[in-house]
């Protein structure tokens, strides 16, 4: 049988003492916390542990002894051995250390050993013959258990959160936890132990990891003290923004349209939220919400960063207003470049030989959209520098306001490109389904609602020669309109695909968890995903020493648990949906927001 006992490395050195720890329920394992030195009275430690049992709720007790001989201090290990009568445990351990040597020298007593050593000597000398065979058979129990010391660093331990996370599921009877969660679970659970310093004038002195002094920072005590004033004044001015949002003018139905199709306004709604969950006065339930707000905090803070630098440059040197002189001259640009594509599909495009007048009449309605287009252009040119100027100011909210303002404004200035891809798909669709209706028609087929089937259908002779002469127009004016929606899609899916960009950039800053890559690149040890052993000593006569060692958790396990949950900004149908969609002349709505979180 195998005793393992989890040895802090920072009581290596200790005076001699108690050690003060938790035996590991289901396993045969024990967690050494701290050592309390001699001097001590037992009711003072007795009392004291009790303390710190009612504030951390973790079942400390007096493990057993350790033993670090100093001169003067000769008698004090069998003192330290009488102890395991005043703290009855079902076993007492005595560890000790000699100097020059790295290993330690472990004895177990059993229960039975304790209590035989307090009967008195006339029950000793009488059942000495009993005794001698009972020592005999414990003895040759005891040489068999052994022991293996495992060395851990204190700190880490207790800073450390062991992945996967186990989920709190109330339905689901909960697997009972595994001896290495149990230690890692004990030692974050036990810091009001480790809160007894050096300096602390109490009767008694211990050694912890934080024996010589309190781990603090004076910024993070600060922080605490302005966090409480700066919820207050920030959960205010929520509650003012959410008033303002729930009047009733804003509630019409223009304005809620308009409002869930802005980038800008979903992402001043997602912020809102965002702002909610941090000025919340409630303190984080368990360790994903700690680190969701964490998250959430560091991207808004890196977020506004950005935005401000972008802001900085924009009012530098005038670039708003060489990107107002630069805008009016590209939408010209752009137009007249469509213009001269129009011109050449009204002719014969690629040697094509189309419908002149179905081409003529698309072509001619296509160029007067282009100039109602030019003239709406020319007439916001004078206020362009002021509607730059004004949203330049959108980036002090964050670089992601000014990248879903920039979407809205790609989507405002390609509207009449829009609108020519909406025009040719509809009537491209038109003649897609009008095809397929007939060609069911030439195989005494129909489409029945009711039943989402194809069904058989008799038809007379009128009605298949009006099917046929239908079938044949929709057929030879197909490739007239294929043309126009091919060319008018790959112009959509240009600007698609830039305000796709844009769009990704703005939900890889609201998700990614920027905390919790810096514990991993600062600290790993923070975000652990298992641990490692190697051996630290054995010597001859001493047990067998192993040193436990964090394993980091990997860098994509850690985005994929602590990514912040978003609304998605680009479309979730697969490739072949999408393929399909474009084959038959569907719309496509790329910036169409889903209600629902997706993590």
């Amino acid at each position: 049988m195998v005793l393992k006992i989890f040895f802090p490395q920072c009581c290596n050195r200790a005076d001699s003492g108690l050690l003060v720890g938790r035996w590991l329920s289901g396993h045969d394992s024990a967690v050494v916390l701290a050592v309390i030195h001699y001097p001590f009275i037992p009711g003072q430690v007795k009392q004291y542990i009790q303390q710190i049992q009612a504030q951390s709720g973790v079942e400390l007790s007096v493990l057993g002894s350790w033993s670090l001989p100093k001169d003067g201090q000769e008698g004090l290990e069998s003192f330290l051995k009488d102890l395991s009568t005043i703290f009855p445990q079902q076993r007492w351990l005595q560890i000790s250390r000699q100097f020059g040597q790295t290993g330690f020298t472990c004895q177990i007593l059993g229960r039975q050993q304790i209590c035989r050593k307090n009967s008195g000597e006339k029950e000793a000398r009488r059942d000495e013959k009993k005794t001698s065979e009972e020592d005999a058979g414990e003895g040759e129990q005891e040489d068999e258990e052994k022991v293996i010391f495992v060395h851990y660093e204190q700190r880490k331990v207790m800073l450390s959160q062991l992945h996967p996370i186990e989920s709190r599921d109330s339905e689901s009877e909960p697997e009972p936890p595994s001896e290495l969660r149990q230690m890692f679970g004990t030692v974050a659970r036990s810091q009001p132990l480790f809160f007894l310093d050096k300096y602390d004038d109490g009767p008694l002195k211990s050694t912890h990891w934080q024996s010589e002094g309190r781990e603090a920072s004076i910024i993070v005590e600060l922080l605490k003290q302005a966090s409480v004033p700066l919820c207050v004044l920030l959960s205010w001015l929520l509650s003012v923004w959410t008033w303002i949002c729930d009047v009733r003018v804003f509630n019409v139905f223009p304005l809620r349209f308009l409002a869930s199709k802005l980038s800008t306004a979903i992402q001043l709604g997602y912020r809102t939220e965002h702002m909610r969950t941090l000025s919340s006065s409630k303190a984080a339930a368990g360790h994903l919400d700690f680190m969701r707000k964490a998250n959430i905090l560091v991207s808004v803070l890196v977020d506004v960063a950005l935005g401000v630098l972008l802001m900085w440059w924009l009012y530098r040197d005038d670039h708003i207003a060489m990107l107002a002189d630069t805008l009016v001259p590209a939408a010209d640009r752009v137009a007249q470049q469509l213009e001269e594509l129009l011109q050449w599909l009204m002719g014969a495009p690629a040697g094509l030989k189309m419908n002149r007048a179905l081409d003529q009449v698309l072509g001619r309605f296509f160029l007067y959209h282009i100039h109602l287009w030019i003239s709406y252009i020319h007439l916001m040119s004078p206020f362009i520098q002021g509607i730059l100027w004004y949203g330049g100011l959108s980036a002090c909210l964050g670089l992601t306001f000014a990248l879903s303002l920039l979407s809205d404004m790609v989507a405002l200035f390609t509207f009449h490109i829009y609108c020519f891809y909406v025009y040719g798909a509809r009537l491209y669709c038109l003649k897609i389904y009008g095809l397929s209706s007939l060609w069911r028609l030439f195989r005494g087929k129909k489409w029945n609602v009711l039943r989402q089937r194809v069904d058989s259908c008799s038809y007379d002779l009128d009605q298949l020669f009006i099917g046929t002469l239908l079938f044949t127009i929709l057929l030879f004016l197909l490739p007239t309109t294929a043309l126009y929606y091919l060319v008018f899609t790959l112009l959509r899916l240009v600007v698609v695909l830039f305000q796709g960009v844009l769009h990704l950039s703005v939900d890889f800053i609201n998700s990614f968890p920027l905390f919790a890559m810096g514990l991993r690149i600062c600290r790993s040890y923070r975000l652990a995903e298992g641990v490692k052993f190697r051996v630290l000593s054995e010597e001859p006569g001493t047990a067998l020493h192993l040193l436990m060692e964090i394993n980091p958790l990997k860098c994509s396990t850690v985005v994929q648990t602590y990514r912040t949950p978003t609304y998605s900004c680009y479309p979730r149908d697969s490739w072949a949906a999408l393929v399909k969609k474009l084959f038959v002349g569907e719309l496509i709505y790329p910036w169409r927001h889903k209600t629902t979180k997706a993590d």
